[in-house]
């Protein structure tokens, strides 16, 4: 017998002026089925799902739920439809607990009983495996931690249609497998679940079913056990497509970046790197792993001058001069005036990178306005390479200069990674270049980072899909709070063994502890 129908959307259209995010679409989520929603860069799922969790309205079109007309106009009307979303980045008051965090906002009779609460909690967590201490503050907690509160969140609420949007992005192999098993267990239930999530592999292990959507419109609906990785991105980008990594023979090698003990703590004192120690070669990928918050953004941004390390060193060995530069200590624009050409794509987009309000021109003019004469800034080659990049990256804008804050995620990110490859750098960092690209964007930026290897360049990639590291990297650092846990072979290492490393790190008797 088929399941019952959780969720109809029929003839859904939503604009945002002269801007059609999604057009006519139709599309049916059932009780007891894991649905996956895929599509590029700007195709309209999460426009869709905000529709349905009440954060947009829809232009036209209807909602059913359970068969009768819905009009969800907040998450609140979505909650009472016993619909609940749980967004990639998680809504959590860092000082309270989790059971604190769970009932925040929730109007109870008389006062509230936060043991009585914790009890319930505890309850859900056995019936559908959850592992969280009621008790805990969130700032103690892991990712993984924070998101089965957010989880749980929405059902002790009463959901019964959760959507989860980008759910692994930043769990480890192992908390993957978890919450795949948490996800079957609510299926089991009779829950309606939605997955929005770039990871192909995972919508062929986890989902019943896979919705394809492209520019806006539905193309339609495929039933996981008939689908393959070739013919669901087919599906996305309406053409056939390689999902080949290529990783290059490493040669002429030559170490550009020596780092030695550094260390380094925030403003609070907190440590934040301890005694990182590595070398970084030209001609060849070098990848990072780690749980966020590891100390892969402090690492990154230490050596690009952005942050002042306590002690250690810092290498640059100069291919030009042959010189060793001690980069330690010294300012963005002193390092680059040693003829030291780093390039540097931080996780901060548009707080780091980025400017929002300028156009793409003009954020290609961050990098040469001081080549200008006196008052006036040389526009003509900024406007050629970004009209090259757009080009060449396929970047969906009007025009130049449109303001970048106007552009989707994916296509910001493109404009970034390739002004910044496009400085012909001898050591090109780059801090999660893929996060919140389409399957084909994201090849696109790989066999970018490959022609960086092929020219010599020291390419440093952190990443957050494991399979993608193993296939693209030479050799992969893992970090685990702050420290480094083992250096391995991409060819040779499996995403099991990174996924132990991403949690233990080594104690000072040379002993494994877990953290």
């Amino acid at each position: 017998m088929e399941n019952k129908a959780a969720i109809e959307l029929r003839g859904i259209t939503k604009r945002f002026g002269s801007v059609v995010a999604n057009e006519n679409i139709s599309l049916t989520i059932r009780k007891g089925e894991i649905l996956s929603v895929l599509g590029e860069n700007g195709s309209g799922k999460t426009t869709l799902m905000n529709m349905i969790a009440g954060i947009y309205h829809p232009d036209e079109g209807q909602i059913l739920v359970n068969g009768e007309e819905a009009a969800i106009h907040s998450p609140k009307d979505a909650y009472d439809y016993k619909i609940g979303m749980i967004h990639q980045h998680f809504k959590l008051v860092n000082v309270l607990t989790a059971t604190e965090n769970i009932i925040l906002g929730l109007k109870e009779k008389g006062r509230y009983n936060v043991e009585k609460s914790a009890e319930r909690i505890k309850q859900i967590s056995n019936a559908y495996g959850f592992e969280i201490d009621p008790h805990k503050k969130i700032y103690e907690m892991s990712v993984s931690e924070k998101q089965t509160v957010e989880i749980i969140k929405v059902i002790y609420r009463g959901a019964e249609i959760l959507i989860l949007d980008e759910p692994t992005a930043v769990l480890t192999p192992q908390e993957t497998v978890k919450l795949f098993q948490i996800l079957r267990n609510m299926k089991q239930d009779g829950k309606a679940i939605v997955i929005i999530t770039h990871k192909l592999h995972e919508v062929l292990s986890i989902s019943d079913k896979v919705a394809v959507l492209r520019k806006g419109k539905y193309i339609g609906t495929v039933e996981t056990q008939n689908a393959t990785e070739k013919s669901l991105t087919e599906m996305m980008v309406g053409k056939a497509v390689s999902l080949n990594i290529e990783r290059p023979e490493t040669k002429n090698q030559e170490v550009r970046l020596s780092l030695t003990n550094v260390n380094m703590t925030n403003k609070e004192g907190v440590a934040m790197l301890k005694n990182v120690s590595f070398t970084a070669k030209s001609g060849e990928i070098l990848g990072i792993a780690g749980i966020a918050g590891s100390g892969q953004k402090e690492l990154l941004e230490s050596i690009a001058g952005l942050r002042q390390i306590q002690s250690g060193s810092i290498l640059y060995q100069n291919p030009q001069t042959g010189k060793e530069e001690n980069l330690r200590d010294k300012t963005p624009m002193q390092i680059r005036n040693l003829g030291v050409r780093l390039s540097f794509v931080p996780e901060d987009r548009l707080g780091m990178g980025l400017v929002g309000n300028m156009g793409i021109t003009d954020n290609m003019m961050l990098r040469s306005y001081k080549k200008g004469k006196g008052a006036f800034l040389q526009r003509k080659q900024p406007k050629s390479l970004a009209e090259k990049i757009i080009r060449e990256l396929e970047i969906v804008t009007p025009g130049s200069d449109t303001p970048v804050r106007r552009l989707s995620g994916g296509n910001v990110q493109k404009v970034l990674v390739g002004r910044e490859i496009e400085a012909a750098p001898t050591v090109l960092m780059a801090a999660y270049p893929v996060r919140g690209l389409d399957i084909n964007s994201s090849y696109t930026i790989y066999n970018l980072l490959n022609k960086q290897k092929e020219n010599g360049t020291a390419v440093i990639f952190v990443g957050e899909d494991l399979d993608v590291l193993i296939e693209l990297c030479d050799r992969i650092l893992v970090m685990c709070h702050g420290q480094i846990s083992g250096i391995v072979d991409g060819r040779k290492t499996t995403k099991e063994d990174i996924g132990i490393m991403m949690t233990t790190v080594k104690n000072e008797t040379g002993n494994e502890e877990s953290k």
